[in-house]
């Protein structure tokens, strides 16, 4: 297995949450602490940063786990509703681009260089709403003074077809990699979510693949769903195959990060230390398998030779022996 790391979502914990009082990020942390396996957290900023990251960071290593990365929030402020970097007040975008800066100082302090950005604020809702060139050149220009702000830090675009906007700029593989090659910088790449490429109606593998060709694979979101929405459903729960096809071609990448839970049981209200723990237990499995199909010099003659009858076959013999 290419990884021991395990992270996952920090407010997943405020499921089924027993106290009256609402629970702080250290009870959060404390919390997500009890998950057997469990090695790592991803942060929100700004929300879980205060009062001070480095405070955090002391405690969530006290609790013996470690901050993977942060994940930029962009609520501070309700114009951003209207666009974060795609903004048409020029003093709103620069806003957000300081307030990814300031995210950037914050993971200096505590000695890590993985900043998420999720635009789901980037985007249009109604024909006729924006000018597509602009907002693309400013969303471009956008992420390169990011990037270029601090080159040791890597910035991984985690992008998604909708929500909250109707549309989103970065909605896709395609134009997420044509941003990067737009931006053409070295500590920029891609967050790959399972969920989102579902519902963005692309081939999770393929994603992978193409990522690791032309970018890099600086994360990677496993949960599961239906293909409409965000579902955040336990891994492997819908799409097995799909998830260990995704595993295989991880496993040939030069990926070599944590591996984030970004799941919702906070929806129905489940236990989610049992829930994270599930997720961990399932994807070791699953690496088993990847591991004896990486393995078979038959698989890979199928594959060469685009049989997929013997190819599942193969895939079945190691799935159900």
């Amino acid at each position: 297995m290419f990884t021991k790391k395990f992270a996952t979502r920090l407010n997943s914990f405020k499921s089924n949450w027993k106290n009256l009082e609402l629970p702080s990020i250290q009870d959060l942390i404390k919390r997500a602490s009890t998950v057997n396996g469990l090695t790592h957290l991803d942060l929100n900023f700004p929300d879980h940063s205060k009062p001070d990251l480095k405070d955090i960071s002391k405690f969530t290593n006290e609790c013996g786990l470690k901050i993977n990365g942060l994940a930029m929030r962009y609520y501070t402020n309700p114009a951003f509703k209207l666009g974060a970097f795609t903004n048409p007040d020029r003093k709103v975008r620069q806003e957000a681009i300081e307030l990814t800066k300031r995210a950037i100082d914050k993971l200096n302090e505590i000695d890590i260089n993985l900043l998420t950005i999720w635009l789901g604020q980037d985007g249009f809702d109604y024909g006729f709403q924006v000018d597509y060139k602009k907002i693309w050149d400013d969303e471009i220009n956008a992420l390169k003074e990011i990037a270029e702000y601090d080159k040791n830090c890597l910035i991984s675009i985690e992008y998604k077809p909708n929500e909250p906007r109707a549309y989103s700029l970065l909605s896709n593989l395609g134009t997420t990699l044509l941003a990067i090659k737009e931006i053409n910088l070295n500590n920029i790449g891609v967050t790959i979510d399972f969920a989102h490429i579902l519902y963005s109606n692309e081939q999770p593998a393929l994603v992978a693949a193409l990522i690791d060709k032309h970018s890099k694979i600086l994360g990677l979101h496993l949960n599961d769903g239906y293909g409409k929405r965000d579902d955040g459903l336990m891994v492997g729960s819908v799409h097995q195959l799909a998830t260990i096809e995704l595993l295989y071609y991880i496993s040939k990448s030069n990926y070599n990060g944590s591996i984030y839970f970004d799941t919702f049981p906070d929806t129905t209200n489940m236990d989610p230390v049992k829930e994270c723990e599930l997720n961990i237990e399932t994807v070791k499995k699953q690496f088993k398998v990847v591991d004896k199909l990486l393995l078979n010099s038959e698989l890979t003659t199928a594959i060469e030779n685009q049989d997929s009858i013997t190819s599942h076959k193969i895939f079945n013999s190691i799935l159900y022996p």
